[in-house]
């Protein structure tokens, strides 16, 4: 089982702030960033309480089932009515695409991703099926069933711009931190260095649903059994430690803050083969790449 970097307690007090729910149910670590813990996953809301209409944006769309919470929450913080001015999605994996189909139709929401995620998005191709000979607890065993067809919001999906840049998010740039994912994005501010990274680490044991549904705060790497291309995860968190964040959001598990968490995120970097890469897997031998077709068979 891969190692596992839990957060000093020194570290804590920030987090807890980050942590409180709000009336809306939704808790900020900044007061235009909020998340939404569903189940295993998190969703985040990006635009200021109150904004409105079309003035706000929903950072992926939770596990099937979730729709009527996700809107409550959008309505009790962006107001009755309030509708997003766009999706942008960090990665199609079921857990992320719950309710994707759904909330773009009911709110004629345009879709955003990375084009080597669209295939995923637009009714093309499954995924690389789940792996579950990374071992490490429950989540992982059952790997391989979980779902992984593709969702169908062709009709909406765009690709996210060339330049970098985030529909309807000024001052964000999305980052392709592909391994988790072939298309795989993470999204960053400089103005704060606030970091939305969805999968390309996270902060609890994913592949454990003890862990999963405790949500113990520890600084770990993409979930094995979903992980296609462990050179490129590699990389990317690399990428992203050396944005030096002051706060991350993750798919999986709390949001961290500070010197303890970069700390951390710089110890996964630096020592990513022992912390993160599991022993045995079939991805390690046969990665599943965009550049060769075998990511969409």
């Amino acid at each position: 089982m891969a190692e596992q970097i839990p957060m000093p307690e020194s570290s804590l007090a920030m987090d807890e702030i980050l942590d409180e729910a709000r009336a809306d149910d939704t808790h900020e670590v900044v007061s235009d960033v909020a998340w939404r813990r569903l189940g295993i996953v998190n969703v985040v809301f990006v635009g200021a309480a109150g904004s409105g209409d079309r003035n706000w944006v929903l950072i992926d769309a939770g596990i099937p089932g979730t729709r009527s919470l996700i809107e409550a929450a959008a309505e009790k913080r962006f107001g009755a009515g309030a509708r997003p001015a766009a999706i942008v999605m960090t990665h199609g994996h079921f857990d992320h695409v719950g309710e994707l189909e759904s909330l773009a139709e009911a709110w004629d929401a345009p879709v955003y991703a990375h084009s080597l995620e669209h295939p995923y998005l637009n009714g093309q191709s499954s995924y690389p099926p789940g792996d579950p000979s990374v071992g490490g607890g429950l989540m992982a065993a059952m790997a391989r069933f979980y779902p992984r067809k593709p969702v169908d919001v062709s009709s909406r999906l765009r690709a996210l711009p060339a330049d970098g840049s985030v529909p309807a998010m000024p001052g964000w740039r999305f980052i392709h931190t592909p391994g988790h994912s072939v298309g795989h994005v993470s999204l960053w501010r400089d103005s704060d260095r606030v970091l939305i990274v969805g999968d390309a680490f996270v902060t609890t044991r994913q592949e454990s649903a003890y862990a999963a549904l405790t949500q113990k705060p520890e600084m770990h790497g993409p979930p094995m059994y979903y992980t296609v291309e462990w050179d490129k995860a590699r990389a990317s968190v690399a990428e992203l430690a050396a944005l030096e964040p002051e706060i991350v959001l993750t798919g999986h598990g709390r949001p961290m803050s500070g010197p303890e968490m970069r700390a951390a995120l710089h110890r996964l970097s630096s020592d990513f083969d022992e912390i993160a890469v599991p022993k045995s897997g079939r991805y390690l031998t046969e990665p599943a790449r965009a550049e060769d077709g075998s990511a969409y068979r």
